[in-house]
Formats: C-alpha cells, sequence, structure tokens
C-alpha cells in the first residue's frame, strides 16, 4: 500500500515496482527527513535497513524519481533519496557553487551529517555525475567512502548530447528563454518528459503533476538553469575523475531509446572500469526507473546481491 508523505504527488509502492519477492514483502516505511549544511537545508527520504544506499536525482528531478525504487531496495539496504541542494523541496543559498564537483562535496557532507561512513551510490543522468565525481573525491586522501557505483546513463564525456544545448541554457539569453518557457508554460512539462521516455504511453500518471510540484513551491527550474552554467568545465572534470575509480565496482544501466546521454557512450563508460557490468532496456529511454521499474529494480537487486545486502 502507498505510503504518505508531505507531498501529496509522492507516493512509494512496490505494486508497480515491485520483482519476484519483493511484493511478498513488507513494504518498509518511506520517512521525510531534513539536514542543515554549510549551503542549505537538505531534504532527504529514508527507507529500510542495511549498508546505506544514496540516490543522487538527475537535473529536473528529485527524491521523487525514485518513488517505485525505494520500496524494492528497501528491504535490502537503508536507502537514502536525497533532494540537491536548490532541487526539490531543499533550500539553497543564493549564489551557490552547482558544479559537479561542489554537489559531490555536498553528498559527501550529507552522509557525513547523518553518520554514514560508507556507502553505495546510485546516481541518474547529471546525479551519475555527481555519483562518479563524489566516488573520486572520497578517494583522495582520505578513506574510501564509496563502496559500489550505480550509473543510470549518466553524462559523460562521450555522450554528444547536450554539449552546445547545455551551455546555451546556462547563459545569459539561454536561461532568460528557458525561464519565460519551460518554466512558465505547462505544455512543455509533456513536451520534455516524453522525450525522457522510449514510449510516452508508459509515462506514469503522477509524473507530470510530480516534477512540476518543486517547480510551483520551491523555483525548482532555477537549480537546473544554475547547474548547466559549468557544463563544459564539468564534463572535463568527470573525465579525470573516471580514470581515479577504475577499480570502484560498477553498475551501468541505460534505455535504448536514450534521447539525452547517448547509449552509444555506455561502451566507451564501461572500458573505463575493470569490475563493471552493463545493462540495457531495449526500447527504454532515460527514465528506466519509471519507465520499466520492475526490470531496473531487478538489475539492482541482482548488482547490490540478496545474500549482502
Amino acid at each position: 500500500m502507498p505510503t504518505k508523505t508531505p507531498y501529496p504527488e509522492e507516493k512509494f509502492t512496490a505494486g508497480s515496482g515491485g520483482i519476484g519477492g519483493i511484493n511478498d514483502r513488507r513494504v518498509e516505511a518511506v520517512e521525510e527527513h531534513w539536514v542543515d549544511l554549510r549551503d542549505g537545508r537538505m531534504r532527504y527520504l529514508k527507507a529500510g535497513s542495511g549498508p546505506a544506499l544514496i540516490l543522487i536525482h538527475g537535473l529536473l528531478g528529485y527524491a521523487f524519481s525514485w518513488r517505485f525504487t525505494m520500496p524494492a531496495l528497501a528491504p535490502y539496504a537503508t536507502v537514502y533519496a536525497i533532494d540537491n541542494l536548490g532541487a526539490g523541496f531543499s533550500s539553497a543559498i543564493e549564489g551557490m557553487d552547482c558544479s559537479v564537483c561542489a554537489t559531490a562535496e555536498r553528498v559527501l557532507q550529507f552522509a557525513d551529517a547523518i553518520g554514514v561512513r560508507q556507502f553505495d551510490v546510485l546516481g541518474t543522468s547529471h546525479g551519475g555525475g555527481v555519483a562518479i565525481m563524489a566516488a573520486a573525491i572520497s578517494r583522495q586522501g582520505r578513506e574510501s567512502l564509496v563502496r559500489r557505483l550505480i550509473l543510470v546513463a549518466p553524462v559523460n564525456p562521450w555522450s554528444p548530447h547536450g554539449r552546445q544545448l547545455a551551455p546555451f541554457i546556462g547563459s545569459a539569453l539561454g536561461s532568460m528563454l528557458f525561464r519565460n518557457t519551460v518554466a512558465r508554460w505547462r505544455f512543455f512539462d509533456h513536451v520534455w518528459l516524453s522525450r525522457m521516455f522510449g514510449d510516452s504511453a508508459k509515462i506514469p500518471p503522477d509524473s507530470l503533476n510530480g516534477y512540476r510540484l518543486p517547480v510551483l513551491e520551491n523555483n525548482g527550474l532555477l537549480y537546473g538553469s544554475r547547474v548547466v552554467k559549468s557544463w563544459t568545465a564539468d564534463i572535463a572534470a568527470l573525465e579525470k575523475a573516471l580514470s581515479q575509480i577504475r577499480e570502484c565496482p560498477t553498475l551501468l544501466v541505460w534505455g535504448t531509446k536514450d534521447r539525452a546521454v547517448d547509449i552509444k557512450s555506455a561502451e566507451r563508460l564501461r572500458k573505463n572500469f575493470s569490475d563493471v557490468r552493463l545493462v540495457t532496456f531495449e526500447g527504454v529511454g532515460h527514465l528506466p526507473y519509471e519507465e520499466a521499474p520492475a526490470e531496473f529494480n531487478s538489475a539492482l537487486v541482482s548488482f547490490l546481491g540478496r545474500d549482502q545486502v
């Protein structure tokens, strides 16, 4: 049954996202929490028990993105789904650095603030880039904090998608156009969301309102426009970071109809790691955790290991 949260569009259920065996277990309660960091107040959702697993959403997402994932993983891990500062319902100070490096540092600050010493990380799209950077930073002169990586179509140096569009949106002109069109007109919600799916008929019925909610209540699209300002520099930083985490056990997940991050870059990214699995979903777009949640959850549980987690 769904677990209520303060935000009506966030419903967590193992029903549509469950896999064999999971629906026979008790659906863990999803709890909302807040923690103060240097640059703002971070909201996060927590469920389950066992080894820590931090979930990092994409550019226009927030913890809501994982509503089909958290209940499926909760029997095997303590799952933390964060709203990056400035995204979702988390607050942020004015002028906060939104580079991939600074965002990754805040993930590590979050883990320290809640008392988690080692953890796995699941990151999607831009959040996948943040996960890569967090793993690299955690290996620089300190105990390795990140045990394993799950990267869902992460931004990377070998995907041409976004190389021109992202810097344009980050410019003064592009940012103004973005704020006066996508940020204001509900029509564009369905346009951009449809492009994230291989089959737009599979968009969950709660998605449009769910992703609009932070825009209405927390000026959520401002976060995205800040992130893309450093896009070119971030991609260069990620290429360097990848060379530092070759030994990190990694699961790569991609939809074959991904229009946001080119699936052709998956093979180049796979070669970066010495211990890696690549799982692809035929006909699925950029959000496999929403378009094919049962298959997605099954791949994650297999990687994490039922007996280990």
